[in-house]
């Protein structure tokens, strides 16, 4: 069929662009601002007036109108949903106009290419398992507007499975340029979508952790790959992942040092890096995968001391790990630990400085504690194990929900409330020991993890975020003082789960959650059932990196060179294309013939054997007129079944139809197909056998 640019669109395919539409845009109603969802929805409904044929098409002052107002709106907005997000509205906008004016099959085809573009725009941002089966089903339906531009007489039901052989036979080839094609960088930077920061911020106040534990996201998964093959991680008390370092505290909140803040700008031209141990080195290390999910920010998670050969990765010298650009899609990279190692020696007088700084007329109560630690333990590690004791001895509690604090907020907590959160407790040590002269610091991060036996890895959600301090001692560098673990062990020992399973504010923002399923066996095991399988597609699919294509290819081929990649290549391209030309009929001798000339041909062969052979040439209605002359004595039913054949056949082949016209007259074709073959079969010879003798 030639394209026709200029016909009129079909109902067939009016139908298919009303369901596309909205398959289409729901996914990225996220990026869509109130006004791009509002004319969307104008667009949309009044396409289906016209569909049902209760309104004309719209006015092109309508049209023009709605696209300068988007335009203004836009505009005005851009600033506020940053770059990206202003041309994803304004490709969805585009779409959605040209929805509402299209006229002929040459806007059909446009809107079709749009919607592509807006499927791929969606991948980039939705990648789990779910979503990419979901927009590969919105694909096959934007396939199938396509087809019916060329197919208008087929039914809805042939549109779609056409579309759906379609996906299915580009998959193989898609799978094999997935596997062996080389993982190459981005070759631009996307702008910046102005989205919602998720997870731990860079600025910690008393409430800001205890916040989080009311939200169930997924903060990463950890999947560790151990020498002897099991993927069994350390206890849960070492499971003390690091993100963030605050070292300047105002009386109210820690924030992290300028100087660390201006190492992370500069990061991208200029990257820091850590010596990491050498290899024969008799340091113990843990080797293992992190998938972070999106949170927008560029701070990632390791246990200590953390090292990342991925290139989009950098080792700051506070010994945390640190993404070169936002973490807007699920990142996938490989870590090693060395939690033997210590982590700065020797501190140089800057740092220490930083270190051991208080505000002034600051927590004057808390000083003097510090103080009177310092007069009543000169060592330093005796020191500060004292003030770890001094949390256990005294009356204190752990709870999600604090007491206010005022001005003097450590003061208030250690000697008027006496009950707070992990940043609570932390924060107190670190004012006690900077007062009595050992230099320390805040560590924010995640501590535990769930752990997915079936599939072997750990699941770290945001309402195991933890603060915890770090103190400086002569000979050992940075050594982890947790607070937490002396007021609420089972915290630390056990997990989150086992400590708050019956606090009010525990998951309090998500009532809906997964995660409650953990009281019902049977439903905690389904529910890691489906969390194991989204781990694998993370894994050998978003995480399919260099190293993974070398782990399959080597198994596939041995020895890897880039001979047997080409051969393997060329091969496989052989077999697809068979495979493809075998189902397009191209090995088939009668491949022009379409089923209903083939089952038409079959009875025409059938009465040629009993004596009455087609003319080459002879319409359809004359062969039928010979037949009904031949055999409308000896066997009327034949002769009338063949003639009301004929008659289907010219009307399928030679008249246009509406859809269910075509569907009837398939259906009666196909019964009197049936019905003459068997006739055939069992009277005709025997009739023309006695009309021979």
């Amino acid at each position: 069929m030639t394209d026709n640019f200029d016909a009129i669109i079909s109902r067939n395919t009016l139908f298919w662009l009303l369901v596309t539409n909205v398959a289409i845009l729901s996914p990225l109603y996220q990026q869509a601002t109130l006004w791009s969802i509002g004319i969307c929805a104008i667009c949309f409904v009044w396409r289906v007036g016209i569909f049902l044929g209760k309104v004309a098409a719209p006015p092109k002052l309508l049209v023009t109108s709605l696209a300068i107002g988007a335009a203004i709106t836009l505009a005005l907005v851009s600033s506020e949903i940053g770059l990206l997000n202003a041309l994803v509205n304004l490709l969805i906008l585009g779409y959605a106009l040209k929805y509402i004016e299209m006229r002929q099959l040459r806007d059909v085809k446009a809107i079709v290419l749009v919607g592509y573009f807006l499927i791929g725009l969606t991948l980039l941002d939705q990648q789990s398992m779910l979503d990419t089966l979901h927009l590969l089903a919105v694909a096959v339906l934007n396939t199938g507007v396509l087809i019916s531009v060329y197919q208008d007489k087929s039914n809805k039901a042939a549109n779609l499975s056409f579309s759906l052989k379609i996906i299915l036979q580009s998959l193989p080839l898609a799978i094999l340029l997935f596997v062996v094609f080389p993982r190459l960088g981005p070759l631009w930077l996307v702008p910046n979508m102005k989205t919602a920061k998720t997870g731990l911020s860079d600025e910690v106040s008393f409430g800001d952790i205890s916040k989080l534990t009311r939200s169930a996201e997924l903060a990463f998964r950890v999947g560790f790959d151990n020498p002897d093959g099991s993927s069994l991680g350390p206890a849960n008390q070492d499971l003390y992942w690091r993100t963030l370092v605050m070292e300047n505290y105002d009386g109210k909140t820690w924030r992290q040092d300028p100087s660390i803040q201006q190492i992370q700008r500069q990061a991208y031209f200029n990257k820091p890096m850590r010596q990491a141990p050498a290899a024969n080195s008799n340091n113990s290390k843990i080797d293992y995968v992190v998938i972070s999910e999106p949170s927008h920010q560029k701070w990632l998670y390791g246990l200590d001391e953390a090292f990342s050969n991925n290139d989009q990765v950098v080792e700051l010298a506070d010994y945390r790990l640190y993404s070169l650009r936002p973490v807007d899609q699920r990142m996938s990279y490989r870590v090693t630990s060395y939690p033997d190692q210590i982590m700065d020696k020797k501190l140089d007088r800057n740092t220490k400085q930083l270190n051991l700084e208080l505000p002034p007329n600051s927590n004057p109560k808390t000083l003097e504690l510090g103080l009177q630690f310092a007069k009543d333990y000169p060592d330093p590690q005796t020191r500060i194990n004292a003030m770890m004791n001094y949390f256990a001895e005294q009356a204190y509690y752990y709870t999600l929900s604090p007491p206010s604090v005022g001005e003097q907020q450590i003061d208030d907590f250690l000697f008027e409330n006496r009950a707070g959160f992990c940043a609570h407790y932390a924060s107190a040590l670190v004012f006690m020991a900077r007062a009595s002269g050992i230099p320390t610091r805040m560590v924010t991060g995640y501590q535990g993890g769930e752990y997915n036996a079936k599939a072997g890895y750990y699941s770290v959600y945001q309402y195991m975020a933890h603060a915890w301090t770090e103190v400086w001692l002569e000979g050992q560098g940075w050594q982890r003082f947790d607070p937490t673990a002396m007021i609420a062990p089972q915290r630390v020992l056990d997990g989150f789960d086992a400590t708050f399973d019956s606090q009010s504010s525990y998951l309090q923002d998500s009532p809906f959650s997964t995660l409650h399923m953990k009281q019902y066996p049977w439903l905690n095991e389904l529910r890691q059932q489906f969390a194991s399988v989204d781990y694998y597609w993370s894994v050998w699919v978003l995480g399919f990196d260099e190293q993974r294509k070398q782990q399959v290819l080597a198994k596939l081929l041995g020895d890897v060179s880039s001979t047997k990649i080409a051969l393997l290549m060329m091969f496989s391209f052989i077999i697809i294309a068979l495979i493809i030309a075998y189902y397009a009929g191209l090995f088939s001798t009668d491949r022009q013939q379409d089923p209903l000339n083939k089952r038409y041909q079959i009875i025409c062969q059938r009465l040629a054997k009993k004596g009455i052979a087609r003319q080459q040439g002879q319409a359809p209605s004359d062969y039928a007129a010979a037949v009904s002359a031949h055999l409308g004595a000896l066997t009327p039913q034949v002769a009338a079944d063949f003639t009301a054949l004929s008659s289907a056949y010219v009307a399928l082949k030679y008249q246009p139809l509406t859809a269910s016209q075509i569907q009837q007259q398939q259906q009666h074709f196909s019964q009197l197909y049936h019905r003459l073959r068997l006739r055939l079969f069992r009277n005709c010879s025997c009739a023309l056998q006695q009309q021979s003798s």
